[in-house]
């Protein structure tokens, strides 16, 4: 099944990997590394979406160690993706429930779209075949498909789903949820949240809400908040974790639909302008398609670097 992700993930970056590793073929066979190389070179990672950020600074790398120099566009790949593993190694952190907590209160925010009700189903089903205890709640009252979604999630992996009516209110259930968590000793609690930015407004008062009345029971809860990405909208993720900040302590991401999407390069952006953990990214449908995000895999996979990928297990 490992080996069934990595292949995902290399033919998931493929798009990616044309757009940015095609373009180095094509500008650096065997060329000298000059001041109109360099500027090749970064408008090159600036229009595969690792921001202007992450691009200056592999150019003054590159400007530093290789300029004047002859180099292949093979040499500029393998030094390239070890210069993006730099940058995302810091924020290669899987996403572990402490066992002290009992529950692990998850509060899972995102636009919605991103697949967060999705990923949710994929992490309880690793956690439970990994022996813990989750408990769902369907706190995105507002859409009916979402709460469906999830129940389908529980029936499937064996957990319960605590929902309400139709446009329930997010912040009560969560605290019913919490409060049977914790009697029924449950090791883990992933809240499905709302994501209306377009009423960026009604979105804050209800998460600011959920964590209020969460607090009212456990003034530490929650434990983690996880911000869901769609790697297919390119720079327009960095304005989401901009805004989700703004509106509640994000506390890790995970990248979904990499293996729709030519825009992988947002992941380095991501990781330079905030620095927060990169927990897993998707691939595709299935459970074994969400995966711990892996600095160096993604990097050689981005670059077209064909060193051999090593196994992760599962989040």
């Amino acid at each position: 099944m490992a080996l069934g992700f990595f292949n995902r993930l290399k033919e998931g970056l493929s798009r990616s990997t044309q757009k940015l590793g095609g373009n180095l073929a094509t500008a650096f066979a065997h060329r000298r590394l000059d001041d109109a190389a360099l500027e090749e070179l970064e408008d090159l990672l600036i229009a595969a979406d690792l921001g202007p950020a992450v691009a200056g600074r592999i150019i003054g790398e590159f400007r530093r160690s290789r300029f004047g120099r002859e180099v292949t566009d093979e040499e500029v790949r393998v030094a390239l993706s070890a210069e993006i593993a730099r940058v995302l190694e810091p924020v290669a952190i899987p996403f572990v429930p402490d066992p002290a907590l009992r529950p692990h209160v998850v509060l899972v925010v995102g636009v919605n779209g991103t697949g967060k009700t999705t990923t949710i189903g994929k992490m309880a089903l690793h956690h439970a075949r990994a022996g813990l205890r989750p408990i769902l709640v369907a706190g995105d009252t507002f859409r009916a498909a979402a709460v469906e979604q999830l129940q389908i999630w529980g029936e499937r992996v064996g957990v319960p789903v605590i929902a309400g009516p139709p446009n329930a209110d997010a912040a009560g259930l969560a605290f019913n949820a919490l409060r049977r968590a914790r009697a029924e000793d449950a090791d883990l609690l992933l809240i499905d949240t709302a994501g209306r930015l377009h009423n960026k407004g009604a979105l804050m008062e209800e998460l600011a809400k959920i964590i209020r009345v969460l607090r009212k029971f456990d003034d530490t809860a929650p434990h983690s908040v996880l911000l869901v990405l769609d790697a297919t909208t390119g720079q327009n993720a960095i304005e989401q974790v901009r805004v989700f900040r703004d509106l509640v302590a994000v506390t890790g991401l995970i990248v979904t639909k990499l293996d729709g999407s030519a825009r992988g390069g947002i992941v380095v952006a991501l990781a330079e302008s905030f620095g927060l953990p990169l927990h897993a990214v998707g691939v595709g449908e299935t459970a074994e398609d969400l995966r711990p995000f892996s600095a160096a895999e993604f990097a050689r996979g981005l670059v077209g670097d064909s060193v051999r990928l090593t196994e992760l297990p599962p989040i």
